[in-house]
């Protein structure tokens, strides 16, 4: 397999724009819970942090379009609020929360300054680098990336030859469904439909490569954005649950705060500050600029559009990035619940060939997918006793996953019926 010095950069770009706060401050805590379960949480981990994106950036080398193109075979109409409703999740969930894991755990604990002054000094940097639209791979692959993943290696590779006690026990009744559950709350399928865009545009920016030269180099892009992405959750996750029988903590940031000084001494400290504000950074950049070129897009490639959807969206960032990461977290439960289990789907069917995943079956499995994905969205805003009633009778919904068998039943018979119909058809043409 050819790799080409464009592919490398693109591949590195990728990973910083996935690895951002959540990617870091869970999987230590997530393997911490877990103990000596830590195995299974990282599979769980890995299917939804990892695998389903880098399928959406599959998805992206085949369709070569924005993430309207994603959910079109649905309706034009949905996809516009598909489109809508997650750039508008994206811009006020997980973009700020950049900021105030940036300041929880990179500034606060040396400085004064306060969380107001370093959001709008950090999202008036981001907005120089979404300003400076055609340059993001360059600027992200060559030089933040790869010191990025220097500092991880650190933390990780000294952390895990050090000494330690016996695991614990995980707490965990389903190591799999933990970890996958976990997995949403990095935002990552939602960011493989957001900065897949960003890829896409930005190698069309440049005007170098044809439609298959780009197909082969997102492609091949993703796969090594994907392999690096589970080696670095496997270490952080291996690392937590090594030190889960040694370190006693109450949340993630602490955790990580902890490991760090655990591996690298008073410099780690240092360290873990400029890798939390690098990953974090250049997350944010990522969903401004996804959301930007996306407006762009609605409003007839307007540079206008583009400016002010920045502007406003790097404004928001201020706002909200006052806020506790925890509070932040606690409160994207429910879009999460909500947005997720459609937006695996799409990135599935979106991957498939042609012949599997035809315009009814993409109306069938999306409609399925959102009716049984309810109960867990629901069951933040009413009574859980009615909730859980429901839930009793949906295969797997206690582990907030009750839209899968239904989903994958639907798909079956879907793609059953048109496989009969078709036959049928050719007969009586035949006849």
């Amino acid at each position: 397999m050819d790799f080409n010095k464009q592919t490398y950069l693109t591949a590195f770009a990728l990973f910083s724009l996935f690895f951002g706060a959540g990617n870091l401050i869970l999987p230590p805590f997530l393997g911490y819970n877990a103990g000596e379960d830590w195995f299974w949480v990282l599979l769980g981990f890995g299917i939804s942090a990892v695998v389903i994106p880098i399928m959406a950036i599959y998805g992206y080398a085949r369709i070569q379009g924005t993430m309207l193109d994603f959910a079109k075979k649905i309706s034009p109409a949905v996809a516009l609020v598909y489109c809508v409703i997650v750039y508008a999740i994206s811009v006020a969930l997980p973009a700020p929360r950049t900021a105030s894991v940036t300041y929880e755990m990179a500034v606060q604990p040396y400085s004064e300054l306060s969380s107001l002054w370093l959001s709008t000094i950090y999202f008036a940097i981001v907005l120089v680098f979404v300003l400076n639209r055609t340059k993001i791979i360059s600027l992200i692959g060559k030089f933040l990336t790869p010191f990025i993943i220097i500092l991880l290696l650190c933390i990780i590779g000294i952390g895990l030859f050090g000494d330690a006690e016996a695991m614990k026990a995980s707490i965990f009744d389903n190591g799999l469904s933990a970890g996958i559950l976990e997995g949403y709350q990095t935002f990552d399928a939602i960011g493989g439909v957001v900065v897949g865009g960003v890829i896409v545009i930005s190698l069309a920016l440049q005007g170098k490569y044809n439609y298959e030269e780009k197909k082969k180099m997102i492609a091949k892009s993703g796969l090594l954005a994907g392999i690096g992405l589970f080696a670095i959750y496997g270490g952080l996750i291996a690392l937590g649950a090594y030190y889960s029988a040694t370190l006693q903590v109450e949340n993630r940031t602490e955790l990580l705060q902890l490991l760090s000084t655990s591996t690298l001494g008073k410099i780690g400290t240092a360290f873990l500050g400029i890798l939390v504000a690098l990953a974090c950074f250049t997350t944010a950049v990522g969903i401004i600029t996804g959301t930007s070129d996306f407006v762009k897009g609605l409003c007839k490639n307007s540079q206008t559009a583009y400016i002010i959807t920045a502007v406003l969206g790097c404004v928001l960032g201020v706002a909200i990035g006052q806020f506790d990461v925890h509070y932040i977290i606690d409160i994207a439960l429910p879009a999460l619940m909500f947005i997720y289990p459609i937006t695996i789907v799409l990135i599935i069917l979106n991957t498939l060939p042609e012949r599997f995943a035809s315009t009814t079956v993409f109306r069938a499995v999306a409609l399925v997918t959102f009716l049984f994905s309810i109960p867990d969205f629901l069951g933040f805003f009413i009574a859980e006793d009615s909730v859980n009633a429901l839930k009793e009778y949906i295969p797997l919904s206690k582990y907030s996953m009750g839209w899968v068998l239904p989903a994958l039943f639907v798909f079956v018979l879907v793609n059953l019926f048109e496989l009969f119909r078709g036959r049928n058809t050719g007969e009586i043409t035949a006849k």
